[in-house]
């Protein structure tokens, strides 16, 4: 059952009522009060241009520990070589700018929406999202940015313009030992690729209550 958000309160229905895809609930807006109650809870939205705010609780998270990482020998290589310089919240409004804009296999348009991006932009402003940056010779190459609850990274999405660059914001993320829990919400192969497990979305509640 999807559930209507109320416009006049800022409220969630219990995550565990979520559709089998993880929809949950439709409507409210992006404040700030709304996003943070929904991070809290391990809801996140996700929508397209000219549709309703729709609101995410899969019952499945895909994750990664920090410490389980993995990191290809070709990888480790790259980082030797020191032709990416990694920042931490240097950049974030142009992370998120070149997030929506760069092209992704099987994807025509980006759900990351002028509204999503000034969201966020105004949660980083407000010291609730973080974001890493991958540098080339001056130029932002790759990067990745996400909602800080805690000891959880939520990650959002991430981009590269050369070979392997979000890869380099990941695994810089992850050596940071600043978070026990990166949250990659939906597997996809590349972060599968690189150690992302499924958890339970009660085990996952269980990182975000600690």
């Amino acid at each position: 059952m999807v559930f209507r958000l109320p416009e006049d309160e800022v409220v969630f229905p219990n995550p565990q009522l979520a559709d089998p895809d993880g929809l949950l609930a439709i409507g409210g807006d992006l404040k700030i009060d709304r996003l943070l109650l929904a991070y809290e809870n391990g809801i996140f939205p996700w929508f397209s241009e000219g549709d309703p705010i729709c609101w995410y609780a899969p019952h499945e998270r895909c994750v990664i520990f920090p410490e389980r990482v993995k990191i290809s020998k070709s990888m480790r290589k790259l980082l030797g070589d020191g032709l990416l310089e990694v920042t931490f919240n240097k950049a974030f409004a142009a992370v998120i700018v070149n997030c929506a804009k760069v092209e992704r296999k099987d994807q025509p348009g980006t759900w990351i929406t002028d509204q999503m991006q000034d969201a966020y932009i105004h949660l980083f402003e407000k010291g609730h999202a973080g974001s890493v940056e991958v540098w080339q010779e001056g130029n932002l190459v790759g990067g990745l940015y996400g909602v800080l609850m805690g000891d959880v990274f939520c990650g959002e999405s991430m981009f590269s313009l050369v070979s392997n660059a979000s890869k380099v914001a990941l695994i810089a993320l992850c050596k940071t030992e600043r978070y026990k829990l990166i949250d990659c919400q939906l597997p996809n192969d590349h972060l599968m690729s690189m150690g992302a497990e499924m958890i339970s979305m009660a085990e996952y509640q269980d990182f975000l209550n600690v």
